[in-house]
């Protein structure tokens, strides 16, 4: 059995849980994480990535208001090469409350946010998309954050500090001394090694899993499980954010993510955190939604719906309660569950939003510090998450079309330059797999290469490869090889092509209509007829 010792464990992969292990890196304190799947594969990866202004909450939840206006800023200084500042506007039409502008223009005042008043007639002439209906239209800090490689930043910021995040490994549960947590038991899902870690604190960022996390242990925790479903359209409807302006509610938000556009969200109590499948019925109505803001919104191609699960803390239900998530503040928690009287030793982060992780983080280090006796100061608010900037080669300019190079360097940062290097070397592996998000076989090799990479779907959280039009129609055969070079069975591959492939099916089935359903119709003839894909294995 695989041993592994530290002051603290974290256990959660998402943006919160490789936050809290860089806040304690950062301060000298040993820490490792475990997560049961890939980094940022659950919540953190399934929003919309609005890099919140605060302006969003300023009415009905001032307190997060304040914390995601302060928030943005700070990242935006710290990790500028995950965000792009793409600015945002409220925009008002003639049925929305003029008493709600009232309040949220004097919201903004109170919470220092600064608002611009655009006048209409530029804003269309700028949006030529928007509403000609519009008729009043405020420009805020709002911004887009790539939440894949802001995690991916922040856990090996951690690794650079000491910490240690290992992926794959599912915690069954924990261990418990008296009235002491002192550790985990769990299993690497990959090898099938079973593990124990042993630490002095144990920190629960698992999101919409914390309570299921605690349930062995005898303590509880309230979280309220929403799930918020998004539309992914294949085209970039809006250059900024657009939000309505109006009391929060569905649909009400259109975020720009380089070629495509996603419109979100629903807001739905469920029952199973795992509940993330998309309906028709939130399909629909997001696009009669958007439709108030985007006339026609029908016409333009959705290539997919996904949802994620909100973990809104069931103890503090502002004006709502668990069947009205709206209502339940987007404020965060932090849950000491020895003041509770249950067991010593264990803290559970709930709650917040993306653009608050960070000082989650902090308040969770905080917290840690305290209970350790370690006076070292958070630091993660003035010390960079990004990596030096990498220099485009002339030589491979001609190599490379301009704008794969450019999205190569966004993606991989400092490694880039290696893969480059190797594009030189190997004009071969300038081949683009993924012609939609334009990702290199050199690309897609390095990150197979990296010990972190198990699965297919590993492979498109660090790239996008399958996350473009096609949905994975033509990269997914392409790129399934070169797991086969770093020794995987054909058989294993053969499950790991139609474990991709179902993924990307789970976010297409809920909007096959119109040049969907011809695409899909596609890619279920190279499947089913040119690879023969469903066929049953010979014996």
């Amino acid at each position: 059995m695989k041993e592994y010792n530290a002051q603290v464990i974290v256990v959660g992969g998402g943006v919160t849980g490789t936050g809290i292990l860089r806040d304690l890196s950062m301060r000298g304190i040993s820490a490792c994480l475990f997560e049961r799947g890939d980094l940022a594969q659950g919540t953190s990866s399934r929003f919309h990535g609005l890099l919140h202004s605060g302006a969003r909450y300023v009415v009905n939840d001032p307190e997060s208001a304040v914390e995601c206006s302060r928030e943005n800023t700070i990242l935006q200084q710290i990790a500028p090469e995950c965000i792009v500042n793409t600015g945002g506007w409220f925009v008002q039409k003639e049925e929305d409350d003029p008493i709600f502008l009232e309040k949220w223009l004097s919201g903004c005042a109170q919470a220092n946010i600064a608002v611009r008043e655009i006048p209409a007639g530029e804003a269309k002439r700028r949006e030529p998309l928007l509403s000609k209906q519009v008729l009043r239209v405020f420009e805020v800090s709002d911004a887009v954050v790539d939440g894949f490689k802001l995690i991916w930043a922040n856990a090996k910021s951690a690794y650079q500090y000491g910490g240690r995040y290992y992926t794959y490994h599912n915690v069954n549960r924990l261990l418990i001394e008296g009235k002491r947590v002192v550790g985990v038991v769990g299993e690497n899902v990959i090898t099938g090694e079973k593990f124990v870690a042993h630490a002095e604190i144990l920190v629960n960022a698992t999101g919409a899993w914390a309570g299921e996390l605690l349930k062995p242990a005898g303590a509880s925790l309230q979280v309220i499980c929403n799930k918020g479903a998004l539309l992914a359209f294949n085209q970039r409807i809006f250059r900024r954010v657009i939000n309505r302006l109006r009391q929060p509610g569905d649909g009400d938000i259109f975020v720009p993510h380089e070629t495509i556009t996603i419109l979100g969200t629903t807001s739905n109590t469920v029952i199973d955190p795992a509940d993330n499948s998309p309906s028709v019925a939130e399909v629909n109505r997001l696009l009669a939604l958007g439709d108030e803001v985007v006339p026609n919104l029908a016409r333009f191609r959705v290539i997919r719906a996904f949802a994620g699960v909100r973990p809104l803390y069931g103890g503090d239900q502002g004006n709502g309660g668990p069947e009205d998530g709206r209502g339940v503040s987007r404020n965060f928690a932090l849950i000491d569950h020895e003041a509770l009287g249950e067991v010593n030793g264990l803290l559970s982060v709930v709650g917040g939003k993306f653009t608050t992780y960070r000082l989650m983080a902090e308040r969770a280090g905080d917290w840690v510090s305290r209970k350790l006796g370690n006076s070292v100061p958070s630091r993660t608010a003035i010390e960079s998450l990004s990596t030096a900037t990498v220099t485009l080669p002339e030589s491979t300019v001609k190599l490379l079309p301009h704008p794969a190079a450019e999205k190569l360097i966004y993606r991989q940062g400092e490694q880039a330059g290696t893969i480059l290097a190797e594009i030189k070397r190997d004009p071969q592996q300038a081949q683009l797999l993924c012609e939609c998000e334009m990702v290199t076989m050199a690309e897609v090799k390095a990150v197979i290469a990296d010990p972190d990479s198990h699965h297919l779907a590993d492979v498109r959280r660090k790239t996008r490869l399958g996350m473009g039009t096609c949905q994975g129609a033509f990269c997914t055969y392409r790129a399934i090889p070169l797991l086969w070079e770093k020794g995987r069975s054909y058989k294993s591959l053969r499950g790991e092509l139609k474990e991709f492939l179902d993924q990307r099916w789970k976010g297409i089935r809920p909007v096959l209509y119109g040049s969907q359903i011809r695409e899909t119709e596609l890619a279920r003839a190279v499947y089913n007829c040119v690879l023969n894909l469903n066929a049953e294995e010979e014996e």
